[in-house]
């Protein structure tokens, strides 16, 4: 069973109007309304993979109740801990060829709704095999929560795929227990060592050089349309993705750490496992909604996919 960690979840509202009349009233009929946050995003992918999920994070309000009965209606196991605060809306309002997002800050955890839920991390570690843990963190969790995480976690010897960014990464890493798997695209690995990197040479000088990366076994760096540069331990491969119709880019970060999580669980292993794990984030692109994958496309995507061994 694969664990996925969203501590900061939301309800996701996305209104599709032709067009936005400020200052005036807008009446929408194409309304969709999904349970959101990263992780959520994660265990969907999971889920239409065939994979077992439990999701966990934080949930409170009416808004938790709606998530609550979304991982229900997927037979995900709920390992979520409530809280006072309410979970938080999300919206995106799609006008003019154009994306308006309003995202609310979500509820402040007490120190007691922390170390509510490290108690029960460490009880439900014991019963997975695999953890991902995506996204912010909520108000009132400390800076080195995830890192709390993953102690626990390597304490039970289980792997773990960590997709944030900015600062909370940083602070991740420079820990002494490091998470099996990150996922920054190009431009947070930039902000991870303060430079820009515009070409593949810039980020494998980043990814050889010594930093806060060592010891992390897999670094995916994704660059979009124009494919990936993953180090898996010494090893250095530059990976091309497949020419497709993108449709919605959103969720194909999520959808990638799915991959890796599902193939991990499936026994795959260096080459095989970039391929499968890149080619989720490709088949994310190709649909209208997010997180979400046609499964008889991946024999296609994953046999499209090509992968050179860089550096050894």
């Amino acid at each position: 069973m694969i664990l996925t960690i969203t501590l900061n979840p939301s309800v996701d509202i996305r209104y599709s109007l032709d067009h936005f009349k400020l200052n005036e009233g807008n009446r929408v009929t194409n309304v969709s309304k999904t349970a959101g946050g990263k992780g959520l995003n994660v265990s969907r992918v999971l889920h239409q993979l065939g994979e077992e999920v439990a999701a966990s994070g934080f949930l409170g309000g009416s808004l938790g109740g709606f998530i609550r009965n979304e991982v229900a209606k997927l037979n995900m196991k709920d390992f979520f801990t409530s809280v006072s605060g309410d979970t938080r809306n999300c919206i995106a309002i799609i006008h003019d060829g154009e994306q308006t997002e309003i995202l609310e800050g979500g509820p402040v955890i007490s120190s007691k709704e922390e170390s509510d839920f490290l108690q029960a991390f460490s009880n439900y570690v014991k019963e997975v095999d695999i953890i991902t843990m995506s996204g912010s963190l909520p108000k009132g969790l400390p800076v080195d929560f995830y890192s709390k995480l993953i102690t626990i976690a390597k304490e039970h010897d289980k792997p773990v795929l960590l997709d944030t960014k900015g600062d909370l990464l940083k602070e991740t890493l420079k820990s002494g227990i490091k998470p099996d798997l990150i996922k920054p695209n190009h431009i947070e690995l930039g902000d991870l060592f303060g430079e820009s990197f515009t070409d593949d040479a810039s980020i494998m000088r980043a990814l050889t050089k010594p930093s806060i990366l060592d010891d992390v076994e897999w670094v995916v760096v994704t660059m979009g349309s124009q494919g990936a540069i993953v180090k898996h331990n010494n090893k250095l491969y530059r990976v091309n993705n497949p020419k497709v119709d993108a449709k919605n880019p959103v969720g194909s970060g999520d959808s990638v750490i799915a991959g890796f999580a599902a193939g991990l669980s499936q026994g795959l292993t260096d080459e095989a496992l970039i391929k499968f794990g890149l080619s989720m984030g490709v088949l994310n692109v190709m649909e209208d909604q997010t997180g979400c994958i046609d499964t008889t496309n991946i024999d296609w995507c994953v046999n499209k996919m090509s992968i050179e061994l860089l550096a050894d």
